[in-house]
């Protein structure tokens, strides 16, 4: 196994791992997890390979399997484990095992090593893409290892619990602390800047929302942005776009250049790969995997189609924004909306924030332009009307909404949920609604875990076309 590995549980998956902490009573207590895996061939920022495991799937031990516990033991029959390795085989999941440590701090112990070793046996044997062991601390500490097929031990480098609220626990060195970043340490604490520091982050759509998004991301200190646009600025963009000048228009510039000039002109620390091109280029796959919060800026409905997926089969996080501006009689209408997907929260489609006859049509737009073209002149398609009403203010107010809530990921600031599922701000009223939105039974997509934490499938996402 080669290149760094981290793991993500995803909430629903967390909550019932820590009731084995509850129903333990004191004595160790063990459950099983089916992974789906990510397999990253090149992260963006370093080149090199990356795996990432995603929890798919929560499994008991039942009563019948469990034969005796205490502060210190868990001992468990294996048939349960033997259906385990092979529902993760068929399925090309990984297995994974997981206790407590009730009484102190989570590590792996001599008699940890031993026994794993021979279940990795097992499930070497069984053909299984290896063996995942996870361990629980009473103190509220976590660690985690892979045995490869090959015999060998891979510690995680991080494991993060994601939901509304993130959590992570790091078996590598803490960020060093950077001074320009001290008086929010003031604010979270001190492990609040090693957080964001620790932070690989996308920008999807690098416009008047992307541009304000990724140069706050920058100053509040994360440690790696990767930015994604395929257009260049025209003149119509310098009122918005952050960074920009007049001589990237006369010159036309890539956004994403302008963006990473402005970034590392700050010299904060801040890492920046970039990408030219439409988010869901095969080339953008391991960029986008590598991530573990993405940020959509995009106006094209295809594009947050794909990321709605992603979110629920990779468990990263997608902060989505949008906003609508028009003049109405008497007045304007002036709405902002910033939705955080998350497995367990309503997804874009059921907030009805997806369009998926324009989806089809912009992708139509870009895979056959001829055709598209013909039949928006035989007007069976929308098409790309006059551009949409802008104001840098505005665009540049729901940015900052959007950052707070990667805030509120981290901190809980705004309450132990985290991120808020759905706010609208209503510029023209002075108001803000936090909206409930319904999941929809039949969403293949929130509603079903069956792709919650799926990780790599082909098709990729389970799209065909």
């Amino acid at each position: 196994m080669t290149g760094e590995l981290d793991i993500n549980i995803l909430d629903p998956h967390w909550q019932q791992l820590q009731s084995l902490l509850r129903v333990g009573q004191g004595h160790e207590a063990s459950a099983y997890l089916k992974l789906g895996v990510s397999v990253i061939a090149a992260d963006p920022w370093t080149g090199e390979p990356r795996k990432r495991l995603v929890s798919h799937a929560f499994l008991e031990v039942s009563e019948p399997d469990r034969i005796s516990t205490s502060p210190l033991h868990v001992t468990w029959s294996t048939r349960g484990y033997m259906r385990l390795l092979s529902e993760a085989m068929n399925a090309d999941l990984m297995p994974a095992i997981v206790h407590t440590h009730p009484g102190g701090a989570a590590c792996f112990s001599e008699q940890d090593d031993a026994n794993e070793a021979e279940l990795a046996r097992t499930a070497r044997l069984k053909g299984t893409r290896g063996l995942a062991s996870i361990v629980l601390g009473g103190d509220g500490s976590v660690a985690a290892r892979v045995w490869a097929p090959s015999g060998e031990r891979v510690i995680a480098q991080s494991v993060r619990a994601v939901g509304g609220r993130v959590q992570s626990w790091s078996s590598g060195k803490p960020a060093v602390d950077a001074p320009h970043l001290e008086r929010q340490a003031r604010l979270f604490g001190r492990g609040f800047n090693a957080q964001v520091r620790s932070l690989r982050v996308a920008v999807v759509g690098c416009g008047g929302t992307g541009s304000a998004a990724a140069l706050l991301l920058a100053r509040l200190g994360i440690g790696h942005i990767l930015l994604i646009d395929k257009d260049t600025l025209d003149e119509t963009n310098l009122s918005r776009v952050h960074g920009s000048r007049r001589s990237d228009a006369t010159s036309p510039t890539n956004k994403v250049d302008i963006i990473e000039r402005e970034v590392l002109a700050a010299g904060l620390g801040t890492r920046v790969a970039k990408v030219i091109g439409w988010v869901g280029e095969p080339e953008l796959r391991d960029g986008l995997k590598s991530c573990d919060f993405i940020f959509g800026c995009t106006d094209d409905h295809s594009g947050r189609l794909l990321l709605n997926r992603l979110a629920y089969f990779y468990g990263i996080p997608v902060i989505d924004v949008g906003l609508r501006m028009r003049p109405v009689p008497g007045g304007h209408d002036i709405f902002g909306r910033v939705t955080t997907l998350v497995p367990g929260q309503p997804c874009l489609l059921c907030g009805k924030v997806i369009n998926a006859q324009r989806a089809a049509e912009e992708s139509l737009e870009r895979s056959d332009p001829a055709e598209f073209h013909k039949r928006k002149q035989e007007a069976y398609v929308i098409g790309a009307g006059d551009p949409a009403p802008a104001v840098v203010t505005f665009t540049t107010e729901m940015a900052c909404v959007a950052v707070n809530e990667l805030i509120a990921a981290l901190t809980g600031f705004h309450g132990e949920g985290g991120m808020i599922p759905n706010r609208a701000r209503r510029f023209h009223a002075q108001d803000d609604r936090f909206l409930g939105v319904a999941q929809s039974p039949v969403c293949p997509v929130c509603s079903q875990d069956h792709y919650w934490g799926r990780g790599d499938v082909q098709p990729f996402l389970d799209v065909v076309g």
